[in-house]
């Protein structure tokens, strides 16, 4: 694994101004970045007084201490007894006249939208908001596009102190019941129409149901998904207030994948996703004013609360509302070209298949804006690592790995340090990140359990309707007493960084030796006839066996299935050749993209569809189809 890009400007960046303010106002000095991080974590409270202090957070009732530490630490006390509001310092870099949003969907041109635009449609929505009696602490929903009008309907509902939870329309009406129904919402905001990969989607019937089952509802809005309600010359500026809320007030809900069981509602603290996404965003993604900032995202996936802070650090934000892969895998990246993008994020798998199909719209002279590459939701291969910094050689690549859980990452970019390809770069400035083994040791240049051994303020306020701390409990610290257990599969290397090797609950153990999926999945990223895979280790006859299932261009023969058992043999080890593979149309996701392992493992057990998989949290529910299929033809035989 090479090294592939060294830093050049790091002087210019944002992580260095930081640096220096550290030296001025709080007389420390670090040789490397290892030593900075290691005082985040050791002095938290100093470091996120840092942080408050750099970024000029502005608090309207002053905080009493920053940190009080506390057994287990997710009872911790973040800046005791103080208040703010998000969208106050959201509004920070709002100017007259110029650019907030960047906006396309698959049918219309690229429509750029002005602050004084955006804010009058925001005032439009806060004002039937008021008249629907919403408050400070009310539930707001949204079963939304990635789309300006959500945009303004997120600042509407936090300048009232008001609490956002949305999901976007490719949910089914049953999975976003599951969803909404927990929060009791007093508004419901919805979109009625959409296109997607070419084809026109009406929610009608899925709003109506909406309305019927969420019996908490006051009043419903409907927007239309065009821009007919909005004044695109706008000269409005903001004339209504900011509500402050505790800093412990809940800013937003997500959810759990929900691919099992009702979805977790993963309730987030307003100030502390404040101070984290300055942190992540500005000095680990080194945003600047001005900068065009993408990531490829619906409004289901947290990565949308992540793009949406980029406007706290003055960037313009960059919204696609469409697939990613029509009419082809080229569409995002001459999107990236004409909206002169400087930071374009997306999943792993469109990078992927990028390099697979040589697309001629990477590289240096289309894309000169370019400063940052984003990778997230699975690991990014080393050979897509290699083929996209040889074509943009000027680009650090940043892959990432948080979380919905943390609405953040904690391990990310570093602008003091190389790329390796393969190699996440670093824990980010106060996270505790480690690699624990078997015996609970934290360990290094070998394969561990991710767990985070002190507090984030970004880590969840609660639960919602977990009032005892039960389900926080068992889903993070039951495994791990005292530390927070994160569920990834990691190796450090204190030189080249971190290696993501999947989920934990995943590994593939094959006599004593444990191997991650991602590994599998990164040598199989090499064969540009395999599109996709995905691999399980299942108990047949009282004996372990590894099933990989492919998706490929054309069919698998006898000399492709020779080439790929040849090649995890050499590259992975000669105990994790699968023992069966089989052709299937498409690999199961989540709507979030994350490859759904687990579930599979249990279909193939014997489990019922039902009892294992929520259909309407799936990208591609028709899928599983072809695995019962499969269960039922070939394993069922190898079982008797």
């Amino acid at each position: 694994m090479s090294k592939i890009w060294e830093p050049k400007n790091y002087k210019k960046s944002n992580l260095y101004r930081f640096e220096s303010f550290l030296k001025k106002e709080f007389k420390k000095s670090f040789l490397e970045y290892s030593e900075m991080h290691n005082w985040s974590i050791n002095q938290p409270d100093q470091f996120w007084l840092a942080i408050s202090k750099f970024f000029k957070i502005e608090f309207s009732k002053s905080y009493k201490s920053v940190l009080i530490q506390k057994k287990p630490f997710y009872k911790s006390v973040w800046f005791e007894n103080s208040k703010l509001s998000y969208c106050n310092h959201l509004l920070r870099h709002a100017k007259k006249g110029e650019v907030a949003i960047i906006y396309k969907n698959e049918k219309d041109n690229l429509l750029e939208i002005s602050w004084n635009s955006l804010l009058k449609r925001s005032k439009e929505i806060r004002s039937q908001l008021i008249k629907n009696n919403i408050k400070k602490g009310d539930v707001v929903v949204g079963y939304m596009l990635n789309h300006p009008d959500t945009i303004a309907s997120f600042i509407a509902v936090n300048s009232l102190g008001a609490i956002w939870s949305c999901c976007s329309p490719d949910f089914g009406a049953e999975s976003i019941i599951n969803r909404f129904d927990q929060l009791n919402p007093k508004m419901l905001l919805a979109h009625q129409k959409y296109i997607y990969s070419g084809k026109y989607f009406d929610q009608s019937d899925k709003i109506g149901e909406l309305k019927i089952k969420l019996k908490s509802l006051n009043n419903t809005i409907i927007f239309s998904s065009d821009f007919t309600d909005w004044d695109l010359n706008s000269d409005y500026w903001i004339d209504f207030n900011m509500e402050s809320v505790d800093f412990n007030h809940p800013i937003w809900v997500l959810f759990s994948s929900g691919t099992t069981g009702k979805p977790k509602a993963i309730t987030h603290r307003t100030g502390g996703i404040l101070i984290e996404q300055y942190k992540s965003l500005s000095l680990h993604q080194n945003i600047s004013d001005g900068d065009r900032f993408f990531w490829n995202t619906t409004t289901g996936w947290m990565m949308w609360n992540y793009a949406l802070g980029s406007l706290l650090c003055g960037a313009k934000l960059c919204l696609y509302d469409g697939a990613a892969n029509h009419p082809d895998i080229g569409v995002q990246w001459r999107f990236a070209k004409e909206a002169q993008i400087n930071h374009f994020g997306n999943g792993s798998p469109l990078f992927i298949a990028t390099m697979k199909q040589n697309i001629k719209d990477v590289n240096e002279m289309e894309l000169p804006k370019l400063k940052t590459i984003g990778a997230t939701g699975s690991p990014l291969s080393e050979d897509a690592f290699v083929w996209l910094q040889n074509k943009l050689p000027k680009t650090q690549i940043i892959s990432l790995s948080g979380g919905t859980d943390v609405c953040s990452a904690f391990i990310g970019g570093c602008t003091m340090l190389p790329v390796y390809s393969g190699y996440l770069q670093c824990n980010m400035l106060g996270a505790a990140i480690e690699a624990w083994d078997e015996n609970k040791k934290s360990i290094l240049n070998q394969t561990g359990e991710l767990v985070i051994t002190k507090p984030l303020p970004s880590m969840p306020v609660f639960f919602w309707n977990d009032a005892d701390f039960k389900k926080y409990h068992s889903s993070y610290f039951e495994k791990n007493k005292g530390v927070w257990t994160h569920g990834d599969w990691i190796c450090i290397d204190p030189k080249k960084g971190i290696i993501m090797q999947g989920r934990s609950d995943a590994t593939l153990n094959r006599n004593g030796i444990r191997i991650g999926t991602s590994e599998i999945y990164n040598v199989l990223a090499q064969f540009d006839e395999i599109k996709d895979s995905l691999i399980i280790d299942l108990k047949i006859q009282n004996t372990s066996k590894l099933i990989l299932f492919l998706t490929t261009i054309g069919a698998i023969n006898n000399e492709l299935k020779k080439k790929i058992k040849n090649i995890i043999k050499l590259k992975c080890s000669p105990r994790h050749i699968p023992n069966l593979i089989f052709s299937v149309t498409e690999i199961p996701y989540t709507i979030s993209g994350k490859k759904m392992e687990i579930p599979i493992k249990k279909i193939m057990s014997g489990k019922e569809i039902k009892e294992t998989i929520s259909e309407g949290a799936m990208k591609n529910p028709s899928c599983l189809n072809e695995y019962i299929d499969i269960k039922n033809q070939y394993l069922e035989s190898l079982d008797q």
